[in-house]
């Protein structure tokens, strides 16, 4: 059972993903409790830039309207606000459009009339052109500078704001706040820190609360958490009756998807967790105290941009002739070079790539796969990306017919190599995108940065 809310404490119940699902019992017992804020992260740069390129969601529309339809009737019946950030996965403006047009069908259907402000974080290449030139964009993780160009080719390009930008908004008292891209833990930590509550202890609170029931044991199935934020501590706990936050639980997602062991990045500044304390207080629940924040020299938002870089068209096919798999590596060179022969005029080698990826081999991590011992079977995924759908159809062709006859050492038979399991076996997969931007950009006032909209 949820204990009550206190008088002296900020109270969230946070969703990690809106869409992926949690049990409708833990909304209704948390919000029964007493909430301050139902928060709820709706997007992600995991499934990569392919969403960013083409401004469409990765969540299902049905599964988003089951979410929301929950979230919203929790808002209202509670009074508290609902915020929702990253909108349609990755922030850019389609996506929050899209996420808005779900909004008014739940809350049509639920007979609502609520007071929604919408905060935009689609940046125009002018902006960031500007930003390139004034010397204002840092290296993040990408390990080459921004240039124009990189500008110029992205088809979207998002910034992932922090929590001050959410201020504006706030103070007005909106039912909903809808955000583009942004920083998971502002859609947690905005709130606490409009009203003056521990800077250190807020994010570090909004960063274990991001992902859902991810900090609590067991991690299977998603579900929500909630966090008590007190003026010298905070406490994590999960509204779901069979998981319980542990220390090991909820310090270990202190160092989820971070690279420093003891300051946790973001816009701003870091969260010092030198002297961080985590305990056990309970079976269920965990205290952490003594997070600091240091705040950085310049205040700045990650760039997200994403280019297209192609157009892609796949094979999948398994072999399992034990002469086959130890020549895979000759056979990929043969399949490459008969292809570069055979359409020498035609199809030029730079305006296309062939990939192999080879599971029960090497399939999941390359190069860097430490296990060589031989397998008796490969799965072998054709991956082709061209300037053109015709281009990567045709490689790709080419390559299913080749690497299906291709002599190799060892060969008994004349064809049969490999086996195919769909006809017909080239499947086109659409355009291709890539992170062609992802670095650091420095502003001067967070509070005003984003468009501000107002939707009744």
């Amino acid at each position: 059972m949820i204990e009550r809310k206190r008088e002296d404490e900020f109270v969230v119940v946070s969703n990690g993903m809106l869409g992926y699902g949690f049990r409708e019992e833990s909304l209704r017992d948390a919000v029964e409790a007493g909430v301050d804020l139902i928060a709820c992260d709706a997007g992600s740069s995991d499934p990569g830039p392919y969403y960013l390129g083409t401004g469409k969601p990765f969540v299902g529309d049905a599964m988003i309207l089951r979410d929301l339809r929950l979230l919203v009737k929790a808002g209202a019946d509670a009074g508290v606000p609902l915020v929702i950030g990253s909108a349609g996965g990755a922030g850019g403006d389609g996506q929050v459009d899209h996420l808005l047009m779900l909004l008014g069908r739940v809350m049509e259907e639920l007979g609502l009339d609520r007071k929604v402000a919408v905060l935009r974080s689609e940046l125009d290449r002018g902006t960031v052109r500007e930003a390139v030139e004034e010397g204002r964009v840092r290296l993040f993780e990408t390990g080459a500078a921004l240039t124009v160009e990189d500008v110029d080719a992205a088809a979207h390009i998002v910034a992932q704001i922090g929590p001050e930008s959410y201020f504006r908004a706030l103070a007005e008292a909106p039912d909903i706040l809808v955000v583009g891209r942004a920083w998971d833990v502002s859609n947690i930590a905005a709130l606490p820190l409009m009203q003056g509550r521990d800077r250190g202890l807020a994010l570090h609170m909004g960063k274990i609360l991001e992902c859902g029931s991810l900090a609590s044991r067991p991690t299977g199935g998603g579900d929500l958490i909630l966090g008590r934020l007190r003026d010298d501590h905070f406490i994590v706990e999960p509204p779901h009756p069979d998981q319980a936050c542990t220390e090991a639980s909820v310090s270990a997602h202190t160092f989820y998807e971070k690279s420093d062991p003891v300051m946790l990045a973001g816009p701003g500044g870091s969260v010092d967790l030198r002297r961080t304390l985590f305990e056990q207080i309970d079976p269920r629940r965990v205290r952490v105290s003594g997070s600091a924040f240091r705040e950085a020299e310049r205040y700045t938002v990650k760039l997200e941009g994403a280019r297209l870089a192609g157009h892609r068209a796949l094979t999948v096919g398994g072999a399992r002739d034990p002469a086959f798999i130890r020549s895979i590596d000759a056979i990929q060179e043969a399949v490459r070079e008969k292809i570069r022969e055979t359409q020498a005029g035609f199809i030029d080698p730079s305006q296309y790539s062939i990939t192999f990826h080879r599971y029960g081999l090497d399939g999941v991590m390359g190069a860097w796969e430490p296990n060589r011992q031989a397998a008796h079977e490969v799965g072998i995924l054709i991956d082709v990306v061209a300037e053109t759908p015709e281009i990567a159809e045709a490689v790709c062709g080419l390559a299913r017919s080749t690497i299906l006859h291709v002599p190799f050492e060892g060969r008994r038979a004349t064809a049969g190599n490999i086996a195919f399991p769909f006809s017909p076996a080239e499947i086109p997969a659409g355009p291709v995108y890539e992170f062609n931007i992802y670095h650091l950009m420095e502003i001067d006032e967070p509070e005003s940065f984003g468009r501000l909209e107002w939707l009744q």
